[in-house]
């Protein structure tokens, strides 16, 4: 496979990547954090094929990325006060919630009763989403390695392993989101990225 890059700015940018998305395949897109490798959330070959892309385990599930909260409702079986809580101080923004899942939802997805969902604070992104739905996305790199900020950085790692690359420039965050399990009822931080546990305790201390 050929890997070809299109800057963002390109007219055609969006429209290629959705063509590709729409068709089974993989693209590789910058958000507000990292640039990430992204398929439809609702084709199992096409999700098989980002673990296959970036050799990560199947036992680590791929979050979701949605452009708007409306995609939430297929998403989501509960998405609780607290998700809530934190994703109208968050979103659109670098936080991964962790809530229990539309059990519809493919399993090759993840392998738990639960599912990670992001509103991505880039404008580009959500647009597109809004038109092709929710994105099973994760970082564009190979497991292991650094996460990569700029659309070369993505190239060094999946070059001959993703059709596209939309080259956004530099992401502004550079780091992974902030990842919080919201569906027990003890809130827990997973991973700290863009955002500090101690913001996120804030806001559900006030819940």
């Amino acid at each position: 496979m050929k890997t070809r890059i299109i800057s963002q700015s390109d007219p055609g940018a969006a429209a290629a990547a959705l063509e590709i998305i729409r068709a089974g395949g993989v693209v590789a897109v910058p958000t507000d954090t990292v640039y990430g490798i992204a398929c439809a959330v609702d084709n199992p070959t096409a999700i098989r094929q980002l673990y296959q892309i970036k050799e990560r385990d199947a036992l680590k599930a791929i979050p979701v990325l949605v452009g708007t909260h409306d995609h939430l409702e297929n998403l989501a079986l509960d998405f609780n006060t607290a998700a809530r809580q934190l994703a109208l101080r968050f979103w659109p923004g670098a936080l991964t919630v962790i809530v229990e899942k539309n059990p519809d939802l493919p399993a090759e997805l993840t392998l738990y009763p639960t599912v990670g969902l992001r509103m991505p604070a880039y404008d580009w992104l959500l647009a597109l989403m809004r038109t092709c739905g929710p994105l099973a996305a994760t970082s564009a790199n190979l497991s292991g390695a650094p996460s990569p900020a700029t659309a070369e950085e993505v190239l060094v790692q999946l070059d001959g392993r993703v059709e596209l690359i939309v080259d956004g420039g530099r992401c502004e965050g550079g780091i992974p989101s902030t990842m919080v399990d919201c569906s027990q009822e003890l809130v827990k931080v997973l991973r700290e990225g863009g955002i500090p546990s101690a913001d996120i305790f804030q806001v559900i201390s006030d819940v």
